[in-house]
């Protein structure tokens, strides 16, 4: 099969009539023709539908869901696609929230992805940031070396004068204490807020094991929300910068460009937007 070319067979899409045609890849190909005489329903209703269809169907089950699938175009055979992008056809539009993304759609996409596989990270310390159950972070103790000793401490005073720590538990790692851990890492949770911390016993105190159960560091306590689409969206108050409001960029006044010459008196053109051939200048420059 050419990899520099797109071949159709066979495409009965809506008006066309068993097309089939070989279009070149990486180059700009232009569909011209009568009204009616079938370019949308080949370059929209199959070359794109088909090229969707695929994408989608690569993905997991669990990302399938949050996208739309199209339905199989009636066509034979379509070789050498790759996955598509189609810009459907607008009026011109000078919206400042317009963009790339957002005519293409491609952008609502990337919210989706970001929103379900992104890992949030903490905005202080930049450690990302993780939501565990009580079994995650039993888990995750017993990931240490077996014979390991280790406290279990519910942190309930963080970021004051004093840090203060609850001693839930002491307890041998191995996997008899299963069932005393996921206790002992349950009650520290409740007397926590949700933190929990492991400190190995005889260890330093960087080899602590911080772990929570929300969407907060637990080293610094910042809680984070847990990651929406609308998180990502600049048309949105919970997405937007909230110095710009998603547009990016602002209008201010520029001192130097309204008065390039503070030396000039009124009279003399001081302010540079004034002309003496509007109205309101030789009112305003009566004494």
């Amino acid at each position: 099969m050419p990899t520099d070319q797109i071949t159709i067979r066979g495409a009965r899409e809506h008006n066309l009539k068993n097309v089939t045609l070989s279009i070149p890849r990486d180059r700009l190909v232009v569909f011209t023709g009568l009204s009616g005489s079938g370019k949308s329903s080949l370059a929209f209703d199959t070359i794109y539908a088909e090229g969707q269809r695929r994408y989608v169907e690569s993905l997991s089950a669990y990302a399938r869901q949050f996208l739309g699938q199209m339905e199989k175009p009636d066509v034979d055979v379509i070789e050498g696609l790759s996955p598509a992008i189609s810009i459907d056809q607008k009026g011109t539009s000078k919206n400042p929230r317009s963009t790339v993304g957002t005519v293409t759609e491609v952008y609502d996409y990337l919210r989706l992805l970001y929103a379900r596989v992104g890992h949030p990270h903490c905005p202080v310390c930049g450690r990302e940031v993780r939501r565990q159950t009580v079994e995650q972070m039993a888990d995750q103790v017993e990931k240490l070396p077996k014979g390991t000793r280790v406290m279990v401490l519910g942190p309930v005073v963080k970021d004051k004068k004093h840090d203060i720590q609850v001693v839930v538990d002491r307890i041998v790692v191995g996997p008899e204490q299963r069932t005393r851990l996921v206790d002992s890492v349950e009650t520290a949770a409740r007397l926590g807020g949700g933190s929990v911390i492991i400190a190995p016993v005889d260890a330093k105190a960087k080899d602590e094991i911080q772990m929570s159960q929300d969407y907060a560091c637990p080293y610094d306590g910042t809680s984070v929300p847990e990651p929406e689409p609308r998180n990502f969206s600049f048309n949105s108050p919970h997405g937007a910068c909230p110095t710009c409001t998603g547009i990016g960029s602002q209008l201010v006044v520029d001192g130097d460009l309204v008065v390039p010459d503070p030396s000039l008196s009124l009279k003399e053109g001081a302010i540079a937007a004034w002309s003496r051939s509007q109205f309101f200048y030789p009112s305003s420059s009566r004494p």
